[in-house]
Parts: C-alpha cells; sequence; structure tokens
C-alpha cells in the first residue's frame, strides 16, 4: 500500500489527488490533516502541516509515502523516521520539469508562500526561473476563476523564458489537467509526476 498524505484538511481534494495519482500506483490510499486549513496558504500554516506530516505514523503495509502538498511540509523530516521512500510533490515536480535542462518556473496561487517555493525549487537540480503568482488565494473559490488567473501566470512564466511550467500545489491538480491543453509550454502536474517517482522506486 502506498500512502498519499495530504497536510491539507480537504478530504474532496484528497479523494481527487488519489483519482490522479491511481494510474501508477493502484494500491493507493488516501490520508487527510484532521485539523488545520482546507488549503495551506502561509509560512505559518506550512510550518504546523510540516510537523502533522513528520509526526505521520503510517501502518505496517505502506510501501512508501507521497506528501501532497506543494512545499513538501515534512517531508524530509518523515523520510528520516521512515524505512520506506518518502516523495514530496515538489521535488518530484522540480525534476521533471528540469529534464532535458529545460529552464522552469511555478505558476501557483499563494504569494505568502513564494519565498519558500523559491527555496524548494532552488534546491533541486535544474534552471529555475522564479514562481509567477495569481493575486490571491481566493480565486481557488471559483474554477472559472482559477482558470483563467492560473493560465495568465502560465502565459506570464513562457514569456519570460520557461520552457516547462509546474502547477504548483496538491490542490490544483484538477486545474492542471485542464489547463494542459491550453498551455504554450509543456505542464508539470505534480501529482502524477511524484505517484511515477514511487512506482519507478518500488519497481526498483
Amino acid at each position: 500500500m502506498i500512502l498519499l498524505a495530504n497536510p491539507n484538511a480537504n478530504p474532496v481534494t484528497t479523494a481527487a489527488m488519489c483519482a490522479i495519482a491511481e494510474p501508477w500506483l493502484a494500491d493507493l490510499q488516501g490520508w487527510t490533516a484532521p485539523t488545520g486549513p482546507q488549503v495551506i496558504v502561509t509560512p505559518d500554516q506550512l510550518d504546523r502541516a510540516a510537523d502533522g506530516i513528520a509526526a505521520l505514523d503510517p501502518p505496517a503495509a505502506c510501501r512508501g509515502v507521497i506528501v501532497a502538498a506543494f512545499g513538501d511540509p515534512g517531508a524530509d523530516r518523515l523520510a528520516a523516521r521512515l524505512a520506506v521512500p518518502v516523495i514530496g510533490i515538489g521535488a518530484a515536480a522540480a525534476r521533471a520539469a528540469a529534464q532535458g535542462g529545460r529552464a522552469f518556473a511555478v505558476a501557483t496561487t499563494t504569494p505568502a508562500l513564494r519565498d519558500r517555493i523559491d527555496a524548494l525549487m532552488r534546491g533541486q537540480p535544474g534552471r529555475y526561473l522564479g514562481c509567477h503568482m495569481t493575486d490571491s488565494p481566493d480565486v481557488m473559490r471559483d474554477p472559472d476563476a482559477l482558470d483563467h488567473a492560473l493560465l495568465d501566470a502560465v502565459m506570464g512564466a513562457a514569456a519570460a523564458g520557461a520552457e516547462a511550467v509546474i502547477i504548483g500545489g496538491g490542490p490544483l491538480a484538477q486545474a492542471a489537467v485542464r489547463l494542459a491543453p491550453l498551455s504554450p509550454v509543456p505542464l508539470i502536474q505534480p501529482v502524477p509526476e511524484a505517484a511515477r517517482a514511487m512506482a519507478r522506486l518500488l519497481a526498483g
């Protein structure tokens, strides 16, 4: 069994991410943070989520954990505790985006997390060009407004030289699927990339 751990306290988002990851990981089980915000949008919320993930106690049958929030909260600390692989969707997306030496950027909805996202992306291999943000996380309340604002961010990233753009956020997984046909450059979807990476690790 593979555990997809959602640090956001939103079981609907957990189910959506599991559905996206299942083509690569059939034995997937979702876990949702029991407390906290429905969507992590501030550094303090990210830090609290990290504490919750770091203390996670997966079932004995667990063969790997995907940390399904884009800041990868607590993933390193959890990996240090467990004997099974732990993959954060942010790091997995960065590795995929940088393949072939591509310059890449992030498009997302959380301006307050810009510094945290920049730090995570710069800690991965590749040529990272920065974040392109929507004005506010509030656009996530309306799928049409979300798609429009995210696509604007993607276009800005492409205009700045990005050859691939990561849609940064576990709760944005469905938006990433919707926007992929509209993007002028490849869109990197963090949840599928983490699922593929986990499947490769487990296949040896």
